[in-house]
């Protein structure tokens, strides 16, 4: 008897020791002020060991500490009846796979309907890269550059049919007759120099035929750029000295104009089968001039995301992109096989590497590349470097999203949410202290004891399971205390019962414990099951209850029937008590 005796209590400690080792992270992480400091001010070491400590703490819901709740839309239009079918589970796994390498803690992402994902951010607090994470496509592709010959004959014809166009007073269409884009060409008018539009009528209107009339000299770098009927498209394109003729550069301010004529029907028709522009994905700027890059690009791919190995924001080691940030990839063993294929039949060319349509470098193939490494260039800065590269590692959304809801939660509103949530449960916590002392006497200081190891076990199990408390948590704990307290009323109540019954002490408390086991374990059972359905078919924060709800009724039951009971045993086991302060 005396050897179960010690196992339980060994089982205890352990349990109050494991509960302490558990609830310690979260109280250095907390005190640590690391939850209020802005991770781009921390140094790497401070960053990695904030990462390690908040990895085993309790983490906080949207409503406590804040951040963003987005409602995604996925746009299906565009897919074939196979691959729609499917289309939100997949999105909803590479939104999941990017936030998860973005580091936020505990997001909840879900499904919601037939084509639309809710994305909770605990935390965040840079709204527009999360929004730019979530959002970008990241269709990965590597297209090889047409060359000067292709890209001039081209351009030939583009001007041929434009210039005939406006001489002979035929309109312009475009694939895009919504009122932006009615508004952007009513601006691209407006912004044309003065030389270039004739105005028509008393009105004052302009003829978008007759944009071109007349010419102007623009410098830039030492070149001559003239804005003629005779060449309309090219005379928009600007040549800088030393760089290369495959290469078109746009000014800045032309850049509307350039994107509404290239959704002309008759111009795109000029563009032979199996080719396609496309713009830089940023502005660059030379000598104070702010231009575009536009490049003439094979169609199909020689490759694609899909063989993606890896990626990793580094700094670039190399003459011109010395400490610049770049990303560094690494292809499987297919897609290395591809791409030694290719650029060893392409020496000398140029291999655009293309992000959702947007060509971010296009370096010249100097030798075959065996290895299957690659770069991507253009960055802004490192943080931009690690978004580009999470949203490559976790793949292309199989269809474009759009966030048609967002709000965010301030942590101010946060920190009033916790510090309410605590004084609620410190003003429950010291009622029931106060009416069980003076009820219960002596036996409720023990019931008080374990309804304090029973809350610290609870958050000790949720640090455990990487839990999120939220307010409907805090909730769910206050319950828990309730019930943990109506365990010790139930068998207070029956030890009562059996010390006016003429019963000794010590057999009134075990035949108390034993005969009130199956009344409490009933009840809790029922509450758990209901619990349980709460979290298997409801949303955050219901499931956010559910969590705490249950795994407070489980560690009530333990601390009411194991913990009281040994205390009891503690006190009887050396002497025989004559009377019981109950």
């Amino acid at each position: 008897m005396k050897r179960n005796q010690l196992y339980i209590n060994l089982f205890i400690l352990l349990t109050i020791l494991l509960g302490l080792y558990y609830l310690f992270p979260t109280y250095q992480y907390y005190q640590s002020g690391w939850l209020k400091k802005d991770v781009t001010e921390m140094t790497e070491n401070e960053l990695r060991k904030k990462q390690s400590i908040e990895s085993k703490t309790i983490k906080l819901g949207l409503d406590l500490l804040g951040g963003m709740h987005l409602i995604l839309e996925v746009d299906k239009s565009q897919l074939e009846a196979k691959d729609a079918q499917d289309a939100v589970d997949r999105a909803l796994e590479v939104i999941r796979n990017r936030i998860d390498q973005f580091g936020v803690s505990e997001p909840d992402i879900r499904k919601q309907g037939d084509n639309r994902i809710v994305v909770e951010l605990p935390g965040l607090r840079d709204r527009e890269r999360a929004k730019n994470l979530i959002g970008s496509t990241a269709l990965l592709e590597f297209n090889l550059v047409r060359e000067v010959d292709e890209l001039g004959a081209v351009l030939d014809k583009m001007d041929l049919v434009l210039s005939k166009k406006i001489r002979t007073g035929k309109e312009i269409t475009f694939k895009d007759t919504s009122a932006a884009m009615q508004n952007n060409l009513t601006s691209l008018i407006q912004e044309t120099p003065k030389k270039a539009v004739a105005d028509t009528g008393a009105t004052g209107e302009k003829d978008i035929t007759k944009i071109f009339q007349g010419t102007e000299t623009d410098t830039a770098g030492g070149e001559s750029q003239e804005i003629s009927v005779q060449k309309p498209f090219s005379s928009l394109l600007v040549q800088f000295s030393g760089y290369r003729r495959d290469e078109l550069r746009i000014l800045d301010r032309n850049l509307p104009k350039v994107k509404a004529l290239l959704e002309d029907s008759d111009i795109l028709n000029t563009i032979p089968d199996g080719n396609r522009f496309a713009f830089s994905n940023e502005a660059e700027e030379f000598n104070g001039i702010r231009y575009w890059s536009l490049y003439l690009l094979k169609s199909k791919s020689e490759l694609t995301g899909a063989f993606l190995k890896d990626a990793r924001a580094t700094v670039g080691q190399g003459d011109f992109t010395a400490n610049q940030p770049e990303v560094s990839m690494e292809l499987d063993s297919e897609g290395a096989r591809i791409f030694s294929r290719v650029t060893g039949a392409n020496i000398k060319k140029r291999l655009a590497i293309v992000l959702d349509g947007k060509v971010y470098s296009a370096p010249e193939i100097q030798n075959k590349i065996p290895n299957g490494q690659a770069r991507i260039t253009g960055s802004k800065n490192l943080n931009e470097a690690k978004d580009l590269a999470i949203v490559l590692r976790a793949g292309a959304l199989p269809a474009p999203v759009n966030i048609i809801e967002e709000r965010t939660v301030g942590p101010s509103l946060g920190q009033d949410s916790i510090r309410q949530g605590v004084i609620s449960i410190a003003i429950g916590f010291a009622f029931v202290v106060i009416f069980m002392i003076f009820y219960y006497r002596m036996s409720g200081l023990i019931a008080i004891l374990a309804l304090g190891l029973n809350i610290t076990f609870l958050l000790a199990f949720m640090a455990a399971l990487h839990a999120t408390l939220t307010l409907p948590g805090i909730a769910g704990i206050m319950l828990t205390i309730g019930m943990a307290v109506d365990a010790n009323v139930l068998i207070y109540e029956r030890i009562r019962e059996e010390l006016n019954a003429g019963k000794t002490v010590r057999s009134a408390i075990e035949n108390g414990f034993k005969r009130v086991f199956l009344t409490i374990f009933d009840s809790n059972l029922t509450t758990l099951i209901t619990a349980i359905i709460l979290y298997q078919f409801g949303t955050g924060p219901i499931r956010g209850f559910a969590v705490s709800l249950s795994i407070g009724l489980i560690i009530s039951m333990y601390t009411a029937l194991v913990i009281t009971r040994q205390i009891f045993n503690l006190i009887t086991q050396r002497k025989e008590l004559k009377t019981l302060s109950i």
